[in-house]
């Protein structure tokens, strides 16, 4: 079969719109993996991860800067809106509030950040809310409720999104939706990780979950915001450049077509105890969601919408990684069906590319496809 056609989704980069400044010691080891998020008057800003030595991780605050064509083109650093003191943000090797994604609930009227916490039993997903994006209160680790036989507390649990309105979740109640990614592993602190599989899911390999929190359950002071149940396998990998595992990326946007959401995928080789992977190869993807049933996939790309191609997606702390945290509609520019995406690079800077939302959304699955370049 002649390959003729690429993905409906393909990002076309804008560059790197931030890099390690080499006069902090505080980034050392990159900037990378921001949130990103419109403040009520309207300005857009990023939350890289900064990376100090020994895999120290800070959330920072930058204002993004654009050109006259409306295009990002440069950051203002702000400071930090949170640096790893809690007891769950700590470990005996180092400390790391990670990997933010933030999204604004309208049903909360409040900002919602979710970040790895690397704390004493491995990354564990965290909670903090916001008014106005420069403070943050702390809500705490997520917490899931025991399901399919197995205690989710158990699992090292990464790359979470939460929808930005309410969801009804599988027993018809209103709640909030978060995407994120166990790992099956049970891994006691010193000793080695073991797997135990939920029921029913026979695919050992990382793969996308969707877990729901009742609005009634949340409370006047937002910790209910960390107890979710009613877990659903979203997605598991398919692709020989997801051979490894997927995740979540960016944090859903509803398009005409329902929540686009874009995912990384993962193959190459996973040295286990290294923080630092020699032997990885990270690519992202598209999926599109039922807009009232998110446990419905109704796109997902078979080729990557981005992949390492550039010097700067090749070459860093962690080589060959594209990684996609954050989007910004750009209902300010009158073009709702733009996107733009920022991600890390090569987990050491920062770029941003764009993409469009289809008119159609034809389903790939009958066709030979192209990468995106």
């Amino acid at each position: 079969m002649t390959v003729t056609e690429k993905p409906l989704f393909c990002i076309e980069r804008l560059g790197v719109i931030m890099e390690p400044d080499p006069n902090n010691p505080d980034e050392a080891w990159g900037v990378l993996n921001p949130a990103a998020a419109r403040s009520r008057n309207g300005e857009l800003y990023i939350f890289p991860r900064v990376v100090a030595e020994k895999n120290y991780s800070r959330i920072g605050i930058a204002k993004v800067i654009f050109d006259d064509q409306g295009d990002p083109k440069a950051v203002e650093r702000l400071g930090y809106v949170l640096e790893p003191t809690a007891s769950y943000e700590e470990n005996p090797r180092t400390a790391g509030c990670e990997d933010p994604r933030i999204t604004f609930v309208t049903y909360l009227d409040k900002y919602v950040m979710t970040y790895t916490a690397y704390g004493p039993l491995g990354p564990r997903i965290a909670l903090a809310v916001s008014d106005d994006l420069f403070e943050w209160r702390r809500l705490g680790l997520a917490k899931f409720a025991p399901a399919r036989g197995v205690e989710f507390d158990f699992y090292t649990n990464k790359d979470a999104l939460i929808f930005p309105e309410l969801i009804k979740d599988p027993d018809g109640n209103d709640s909030i939706a978060l995407i994120h990614r166990p790992t099956y592993d049970v891994a006691p602190w010193g000793a080695p990780p073991y797997q135990v599989l939920p029921e029913g899911v026979e695919d050992s390999r990382p793969s996308i979950w969707i877990s729901y929190c009742p609005v009634d359950k949340i409370g006047s002071d937002l910790r209910g915001l960390t107890h979710f149940s009613n877990h659903r396998l979203l997605a598991v990998p398919q692709e020989s450049w997801e051979a490894l595992k997927i995740g979540g990326g960016t944090p859903p946007i509803l398009t005409k077509h329902g929540w686009l959401t874009l995912f990384h995928g993962v193959s190459g080789e996973i040295i286990e105890g290294v923080d630092l992977q020699p032997n990885v190869y990270y690519a992202a993807g598209a999926l599109v969601l039922d807009r009232d049933d998110p446990t419905k996939v109704i796109y997902r790309s078979k080729m990557p919408i981005l992949e390492p191609t550039t010097e700067d997606e090749r070459q860093g702390i962690v080589n060959n990684v594209v990684f996609p945290t954050a989007v910004d509609q750009r209902i300010d520019l009158g073009q709702p069906d733009r996107i733009d995406v920022y991600y890390g690079m090569a987990d050491a800077r920062i770029g941003v590319g764009k993409l469009y939302v289809p008119q159609k959304l034809e389903l790939e699955k009958d066709k030979a496809v192209a990468a995106c370049i």
